[in-house]
Parts: structure tokens; C-alpha cells; sequence
């Protein structure tokens, strides 16, 4: 059964990806008249504001032992959102979705990587979310699929058509959510639980050191978003961006499984800080594209960076956390690289509208780089298993 509840979330979050990647890429080319600022504000003011909301949820898992119940609401409320995409005339229609979608996904995010870390045992945790990852990227990439011939059909105009069709695969991953078992806690009458504060001393120094370099490289993953946007800068046209974004996924959902096996076979050290890396020389490549076949070649590399961090992080997160406080571990990682991801929209929208879109990718790509330097440093192997910060 346990096995079966990876199944079926990684069927979850396929379906439901596949209603929301419908309906992502196509988001930038909607505001681009707008200015990349008001898309770095969209993006990350919504990831950031729903992303403390990870923490609570984790937290939350935890303490009432209910994982499941805050992820069936988590999906619920991000499908109840769609509403204001279909009915929306402005950017502020854009807005009020992207944040109650996110706000969906904060609830959602934390209970279920906990429920994932709960079926696939001590040993497997970078299988598991391997998987999960694959799931995830695969039903993404059909989602944008299904865009490019709606849109194909429709004479590429009528986007309201595509964001109709994406509740039929929201509705049916949130209706399979209801066949994932969780393990009964028995809870003592009248007892008292301890308090949910927002409180980074409940994290263990191994947790806290790894989720700082995180942090750190959040900070400068901005919302691809821009990728899509500097493609249509580069004179790609609207369905020829979504088979960019078709392609960084499929090169996820590719390698995103064997990743995480090669992560519990021959550690996540190497496979996380080449992730880190590639992303530093992937945004390099961005500043000085210009051709389609490098817009190619990039967003394959882009994939392969999202199929070595993904899952690997989080399988990361939950090697180094006591196993009382993986779902309080994993909210604070889905917390950090939520917020962090406002910052860093908001500086890459600045620095492209006053500097240019070159200086905004050189800037994220060296921090990066850094952040990958650092991460193999202080990151060792203590015995066959144990993972620990030098």
C-alpha cells in the first residue's frame, strides 16, 4: 500500500501539472505588454506571500498527524482558482489566480512530500521523489502540449478555450488524491500539542546549514517565466515557446527518476551541486543567445538542471531531518525557496528593464555557480547513509 500511495500521487500531480502547464506558459506572453516588472511582481509576490503558508501546512502535518486531508484542500483550492482565469479581462485577474493557486499549492506541498517520504522507506527517498519528479515534469509536458493544439485549433487566439479545458485534468488528479491511505496516529484525548510557531530552532544545524544554501540560490531562481519571455523577445512565436517549454520538460521528466537512483546509489552531493552549476551556465547561455537552435539547446540543459535538483533536494531535506520533523523539514524548504523566489523575480524584472536582459541572466548565473561551490564544500558522507554538514 505503501508503494501504491507513490503511485497514485505521482498520478496526482501529473494530472494536476498537466491542467496547470496548460496554462503557465502562456501567462508571460498574456503580460508582455505589461513589462517583465509587473511579471516578476506577479510571479513572485504570489510564490512568496503562499509560501509561508508551506511551512504552517508542514508543521501542521506534523502535529495532527493529517497529511492527507491538507493536501485534498491544497488541490481543491488550486483548482477553485482556475474560475478567475477563465472569466479574467486584466492583469489583475492574472494576479488573483496566480495567488490562489499558489496558495493552493503552499497548503498541498509539505503534507504530500511527507506522505511520499512516509511510502518509500529509508533508503529510497531519492527513488521516490525521482518518480514523483518524473510525474510531475511528464504531465507538465503533455499539459503544454494539449495548449500548442488548442491553440493550433483555435487560430492561436482564443486562450480563454485553453483555460477551460485545464480543469478536466485538475478535476480528475484531486478526485484520485482520495485513494492515497494514510497510517491512522492514535491521538491521546485532551492532549496538548505543542505550539506551531514559525521557529528555525525546531530544525536540526545539518537542516538549517543545507536550507541556508538553498536560500542562497533561490534568491537568483527566478520565475522561468523569463526564459519564456526572452525567447518571445528573441522573435519566437507564442506556439513555438510553448515547444521550448515542452522540450525543458520532457528533459526533466527524462532523467528526473534516474537522478534520484543515482542519488541513493552513489550520493546527492555530486548530482545536487552539478544541478547548481548547470543552472549558473544555463542562465550564461541565456544572456548571450541568439538563435532558435541555442534556445534549443538551453532549455534541454535547463531540464536536465530541474531532473538533478528536484527530487534530490528534497530527498536531501528529509536525509538530514529527524524523522519527527520531516513534514516541519519539508515545509521549511518549500517556505524558502517560495520567498526567495519573490526576490529574485523582482530583481531579475528590475535589472532587465534598467540594464537589459543579459546583465539580469549573467548576475543569476554567478551567484549560482557560487552557491553550487559552496553546497560540495561543506556537504560530507558520514558512513554508507548518513548524510552530514562539515
Amino acid at each position: 500500500m505503501k508503494n501504491m500511495n507513490v503511485w497514485i500521487l505521482g498520478l496526482v500531480s501529473f494530472f494536476t501539472d498537466m491542467g496547470t502547464y496548460m496554462v503557465t506558459p502562456l501567462i508571460p506572453i498574456i503580460l508582455a505588454s505589461s513589462g517583465p516588472m509587473i511579471i516578476g511582481i506577479i510571479d513572485g509576490l504570489s510564490e512568496s506571500l503562499a509560501s509561508l503558508l508551506k511551512f504552517y501546512s508542514g508543521r501542521h502535518s506534523d502535529r495532527r498527524k493529517n497529511r492527507k486531508g491538507l493536501a485534498v484542500f491544497g488541490y481543491g483550492l488550486s483548482g477553485a482558482g482556475r474560475i478567475c482565469l477563465i472569466f479574467s479581462s486584466s492583469w489583475l485577474c492574472v494576479f488573483l489566480w496566480k495567488l490562489i493557486d499558489r496558495t493552493g499549492k503552499g497548503i498541498r506541498t509539505a503534507p504530500r512530500d511527507a506522505l511520499i517520504s512516509d511510502s518509500g522507506g529509508k533508503d529510497h527517498q531519492g527513488k521516490m521523489f525521482g518518480l514523483h519528479q518524473m510525474m510531475d515534469m511528464l504531465g507538465a509536458s503533455l499539459g503544454i502540449g494539449a495548449a500548442y493544439f488548442i491553440l493550433k485549433l483555435a487560430g492561436n487566439q482564443n486562450y480563454q478555450d485553453v483555460f477551460l479545458f485545464s480543469l478536466i485534468p485538475v478535476m480528475i488528479g484531486w478526485l484520485m488524491l482520495m485513494g492515497v491511505k494514510e497510517k491512522k496516529v492514535i491521538q491521546i484525548k485532551n492532549a496538548r500539542l505543542p505550539k506551531q510557531k514559525l521557529n528555525w530552532k525546531l530544525l536540526n544545524p545539518n537542516v538549517k546549514t543545507f536550507l541556508l544554501i538553498v536560500l542562497l540560490f533561490t534568491i537568483v531562481n527566478s520565475s522561468n517565466s523569463f526564459l519564456l519571455l526572452r525567447a518571445a523577445d528573441l522573435g519566437v512565436s507564442a506556439e513555438n515557446v510553448l515547444l521550448l517549454y515542452l522540450l525543458f520538460h520532457l528533459t526533466a521528466s527524462t532523467f528526473s527518476y534516474i537522478s534520484g537512483v543515482f542519488s541513493d546509489r552513489f550520493g546527492r552531493r555530486d548530482i545536487l551541486t552539478a544541478g547548481y552549476a548547470l543552472y549558473g551556465l544555463v542562465y550564461f547561455g541565456f544572456g548571450r543567445v541568439h538563435s532558435v537552435l541555442g534556445l534549443i539547446v538551453l532549455f534541454t540543459l535547463y531540464g536536465l538542471y530541474s531532473a538533478f535538483t528536484k527530487g534530490v533536494e528534497k530527498a536531501l531535506v528529509t536525509d538530514l531531518s529527524e524523522e519527527e520533523q520531516k513534514g516541519t523539514a519539508l515545509g521549511f524548504y518549500a517556505m524558502i525557496t517560495g520567498i526567495g523566489l519573490f526576490p529574485a523575480s523582482l530583481l531579475t524584472g528590475w535589472i532587465w528593464q534598467s540594464f537589459g536582459p543579459e546583465i539580469s541572466f549573467y548576475l543569476n548565473g554567478v551567484v549560482a555557480l557560487f552557491a553550487s561551490f559552496l553546497l560540495f564544500k561543506v556537504l560530507s558522507v558520514n558512513g554508507k547513509k548518513g548524510w552530514m554538514i562539515n
